[in-house]
Formats: C-alpha cells, sequence, structure tokens
C-alpha cells in the first residue's frame, strides 16, 4: 500500500522553506510519496491568491523534487474553506488503496486540538511532525527546524518591491514575477 504524506498549506506562495520541509519529510519519514495539497479558501478567511495560480506555483515547487512529489487540486472539488479533515476524508475516499498521512508544522501541534473534528482526524492519520523556525520539531537533539521564511514575509517583500532571491524557488518567482502577483497588498 502506497504511503503518502498530505502536505497542506495556503502556499500563498510556496516559498523554499515549503520545499525543504517535503525534501525533508520525503527522505526522512516512513513515506512513498508527499502531495502538495494547496487550500482552496483560507481556513478562517485570510485573502489568497487565485487557486490556479497557487496550484501552478506548487507545481514548480514540487517539480524541483522529483516524481515523488507531486500536487493535488482536491481542495478545488471540496470547494470553500479549507478544513484538513474533509481533505483527508475526501482523498481516502478518492485513494482507498493509499495509507494517507499528514505533515503539520511544529508550531501548530498545540492548535490541532481546536480544529474541525480534531478527535476524528488524529484517529485517522498519523502526523509527520516538521520543526520551524522557533518551534523545533520532536525527537533527539538536534532538533531540526526549517529556516525562518514566510510566506507573509515573501508577500510583504514583495509588495514593498524588495528581492525575495533565495526565499521562493526560482521558477516560482519567475511565475510570480509574469503574472504580476503580490503587488499591491501583503
Amino acid at each position: 500500500m502506497p504511503r503518502v504524506a498530505i502536505f497542506g498549506g495556503s502556499f500563498n506562495p510556496p516559498h523554499v522553506a515549503h520545499q525543504l520541509a517535503a525534501l525533508y519529510v520525503l527522505e526522512t519519514a516512513p513515506v512513498d510519496a508527499l502531495w502538495f495539497v494547496p487550500a482552496y479558501e483560507h481556513a478562517f478567511g485570510k485573502p489568497l491568491v487565485a487557486f490556479e495560480d497557487r496550484l501552478a506555483m506548487c507545481e514548480l515547487a514540487a517539480s524541483a523534487l522529483g516524481a515523488r512529489a507531486r500536487v493535488s487540486d482536491v481542495e478545488r472539488a471540496i470547494g470553500g474553506r479549507s478544513l484538513t479533515l474533509r481533505t483527508v476524508r475526501r482523498l481516502t475516499e478518492l485513494h482507498p488503496e493509499h495509507a494517507f498521512s499528514l505533515v503539520i508544522g511544529s508550531d501548530l501541534q498545540g492548535d490541532v486540538s481546536s480544529w474541525y473534528g480534531a478527535d476524528e482526524l488524529v484517529r485517522t492519520v498519523p502526523f509527520i511532525v516538521v520543526g520551524r523556525a522557533g518551534a523545533p520539531g520532536p525527537g533527539a537533539p538536534p532538533a531540526i527546524a526549517m529556516p525562518e521564511v514566510s510566506s507573509t514575509t515573501v508577500r510583504a517583500a514583495l509588495a514593498d518591491g524588495k528581492p525575495v532571491d533565495g526565499l521562493v524557488p526560482r521558477p516560482v518567482l519567475d511565475y510570480i514575477l509574469r503574472k504580476g502577483l503580490y503587488k499591491a497588498v501583503a
């Protein structure tokens, strides 16, 4: 049974820490593949660029990781606000031949109990926790933490006309610039 890690998020835009987290999971967790799953609509109503743009940027970010990484558009079919449990349920329905797990940042561990259907979610899929800056991952020292990069910081820099080289994968940055994304509002 193929083991697939679900890596969900706004990906507004995807940045190098997303790629590094995905590679870390692929190389260290008991999974055969990782699927980027961009949210159709932010769970808390935060503004996002169009789903199609975020999907395309995720495709560009995932392509650097090889055949084990891909992008799922399942959230488009679900529609509405992104709720992790609904996404896990739908992927399980569509792919009963897969064993899914869920990638989350260590900074979110304490929030899981407040998520929609948290009890069912915890019973349904194992979690793969990846350290984030300021919130190292679990395990024996040295704990791994991804670089301190956030989509919020990237959007703000782009809105101010500042460079984001080294923070965003080059193909993703080329896409952002070509489409004129993130110019007006951070």
